[in-house]
């Protein structure tokens, strides 16, 4: 007989966001008895405290390490530098010393714009990067020297835009949602023809749990992981408007320097309401506002070229939108963020009308259900496509 391998178990970093997250619920319900994940939050694992990060490590002696933690993009300096870049140094110099994997990921801030950028594309180190790219560049730029100096077994992963469900947070993509949601984009902050890569958060478990099993193709390695096509930012948001039947944004495209101008007049109307005590803030993301005029395509040829295959290649940002926009509506409106949509789409059993007008109803419901078998109507794995073999 075959011996049965035994389990691995890694360490995840980062497991609270987006990518951290859909990570967590990939490695729970897809690979159980062959990979696990343990995922310390903060106050278990501080990126900021060395000494914590060698604790930690020694006493867990893990597999491989997965850091998907970043600050936030509008962190000031002090805390890019700590988190971003030498955060990612101490993991990886862990890595290193215990002889396992290290999976960073990184972005495509690091890279110029262009078109169909392959991986060799990286802008050079200057003073006036912004912190979240000056960070993401230099702790690549460490970990080629950790490979060089030190054999370090690691691979870079470069996501574009990335789109997924169960985020929490109004970041990155889910910033563009709401302030179509919101009503609060009168106009496209974009050109006709500007062009952007997008990255599947629901594939890219299945890459890691790939590239970690055939560590010998990918060591050393630097991959764009986004889909194969780029997408329009405005063909995106007129969809996004088309399903949602808003009037706005109307298909007006401002041009960069109006923007430009408009945001500097709102960031000092933001400034003095927060001399008011009333806390305040622009949108991160706008710090990237002319990225949002410029084309920037990742070219996916490596990624296409490798022994991994796409669990589900027929997957887009618009095939994903419909369960998209029904997911994060209903958590906006549940928390008050947005004026309510048609219920009759978002909640077709209508019981948080239930809830709110008939309750002595909706409870006689559930005692009514209380008889119907409910773990085992819940699915033990998820409910993605099986990947097809190489």
């Amino acid at each position: 007989m075959t011996p049965v391998a035994a389990e691995k178990t890694g360490v995840l970093v980062g497991g609270s966001g987006l990518l951290g997250g859909t990570l967590l619920y990939y490695f729970k319900t897809q690979t159980e008895g062959r990979i696990s994940v343990l995922a310390p939050n903060s106050k278990k694992l501080s990126l900021r405290d060395p000494d914590d990060i060698r604790r930690y490590f020694e006493k867990a002696k893990p597999a491989f390490i997965i850091n998907c933690a970043i600050a936030a993009i509008d962190s000031d300096p002090h805390l890019a530098y700590e988190i971003n870049y030498l955060g990612t140094v101490y993991l990886a110099k862990a890595a290193q010393e215990l002889g396992i994997p290290y999976i960073h990921l990184s972005s495509a801030a690091v890279m110029p714009i262009g078109r169909n950028l392959d991986e060799e594309k990286r802008l050079p180190l200057r003073p006036d990067l912004p912190n979240y790219t000056k960070a993401k560049l230099m702790a690549e730029l460490t970990l080629e020297h950790l490979r060089r100096v030190k054999g370090l077994d690691y691979t870079a992963i470069r996501l574009g835009i990335v789109y997924g469900a169960h985020d929490h947070k109004i970041q990155g993509f889910q910033r563009l949602f709401f302030a179509i949601i919101d009503r609060s984009m009168p106009m496209l902050f974009t050109r006709r023809d500007a062009l952007h890569s997008y990255s599947n958060a629901k594939k890219l478990p299945y890459f890691i749990a790939h590239l970690l099993e055939n560590r010998a193709e990918f060591s050393g390695q630097i991959y764009n992981f986004v889909d194969p096509n780029p997408v329009l930012l405005s063909q995106l948001i007129l969809t996004i408007k088309s399903y949602l039947e808003l009037k706005t944004p109307r298909e007006i495209y401002l041009p960069y320097p109006v923007a430009k101008f408009g945001m500097g007049i709102m960031a000092r109307l933001v400034r003095m309401i927060t001399r008011l005590g009333i806390d305040a803030r622009m949108p991160a993301e706008l710090m990237f506002l002319k990225n949002f005029y410029e084309t920037q395509t990742l070219s996916a040829a490596k990624l296409r070229n490798s022994s991994f295959s796409d669990p589900d290649p027929g997957a887009t940002i618009f095939s994903e939108l419909p369960a998209l926009i029904e997911y994060y509506v209903t958590r906006w409106e549940h928390l008050n963020l947005i004026e309510p949509f048609n219920k009759d789409f978002f909640d077709p059993r209508k019981r948080a009308e239930e809830f709110l007008r008939l309750p002595d109803l909706l409870l006689q419901e559930i005692h009514q259900e209380s008889d119907l078998p409910f773990l085992k109507q819940c699915a033990l794995v998820d409910q993605a496509p099986e990947r097809k073999q190489p």
